[in-house]
């Protein structure tokens, strides 16, 4: 990814780049996006969603998502990306929306889809990161988490672009094994999300693949027989937050699922198929408004 610095802003080659200023710039449109996104959190307006849930770490609040109880809508959007979350807000989101949560670039923003509460936020890559960020979200009232981001296809018929939903998540990553406390674990997504994420598709006419999931702790693997493992097993994708969201769903009993959009074919002799930037981004808003329907049902 390249990065440029001009006069003090970091000009990221994307769709949108944060500015010292406060500001948003849509790098593919041009302009700047409106301030609903201050640079300080602590003048902001709260809103006023409900929950009898009160955060408990340091000073009363989570340490790594600094935000208030009500801050978030019970349905949170989880990308990893920072500007893929206010990409989100500034694409999907109602008028309105505002910047929540800005601690350590994890950006989170809070508004309505079509008139539902909802909120995005960032989680950043792999299970110990994205697993403090589901934690908290938790802590500050979330109730439905819905992972949306890019995997890797492991099976024959699947093309870039395609939607697929992680109805399980294999965890080959030591992070969510250590939070279940058990050896081997393959936790599950909620099957009534799964069920309308994948009647909603099918009505749009996107090409949406259901089956389990692997969670990989590494992203560049030394083993070239991995993905022949992996695709023997039945799974038909790979991602690296998935087994994490899931676990930490059931133990705190809220909702999760992860959907994503295919952006690399895999290979079983462990080689790599990367899709185009116009095809990533014709496949992920495809699978994000999707996402959002089923985020507020």
């Amino acid at each position: 990814m390249g990065r440029a610095i001009h006069g003090g802003t970091a000009q990221i080659d994307t769709h949108l780049s944060w500015h010292a200023e406060g500001e948003f710039t849509n790098l593919s449109g041009g302009g700047v996006i409106e301030a609903k996104h201050p640079p300080s959190l602590g003048a902001r307006q709260r809103n006023t969603f409900p929950t009898s849930r009160r955060a408990s770490t340091l000073d009363g609040m989570p340490i790594h998502i600094r935000a208030e109880n009500g801050d978030y809508a019970p349905a949170v959007l989880c990308p990893g990306d920072p500007r893929r979350a206010a990409y989100i807000a500034e694409t999907f989101f109602d008028p309105g929306y505002r910047c929540v949560n800005e601690e350590r670039g994890m950006l989170g923003f809070t508004g309505t889809f079509e008139g539902s509460p909802i909120s995005v936020q960032t989680t950043g890559m792999g299970a110990p990161s994205s697993g403090i960020v589901f934690e908290e979200l938790i802590m500050l009232g979330a109730k439905r988490l819905i992972r949306v981001g890019t995997c890797g296809a492991l099976q024959d018929g699947m093309s870039m672009g395609d939607t697929v939903l992680g109805i399980s998540a294999t965890a080959e990553d030591t992070t969510p094994l250590r939070v279940a406390q058990m050896s081997s674990y393959a936790p599950t997504a909620t099957f009534e999300l799964a069920e309308t994420a994948a009647q909603l598709s099918r009505e749009s006419g996107s090409t949406v693949h259901v089956g389990p999931i692997i969670t990989s702790g590494v992203f560049y693997d030394p083993d070239p027989n991995t993905f022949a493992r992996w695709k023997r097993t039945g799974h038909i994708g790979v991602d690296m937050e998935a087994a994490m969201m899931y676990t930490i769903a059931a133990i705190k009993g809220v909702e999760a699922l992860a959907m994503m959009t295919v952006s690399d074919l895999l290979e079983v002799t462990g080689e790599t198929t990367r899709i185009s930037d116009e095809e990533l981004k014709a496949g992920v808003d495809k699978m994000m408004r999707l996402a959002c329907r089923v985020a507020v049902s």
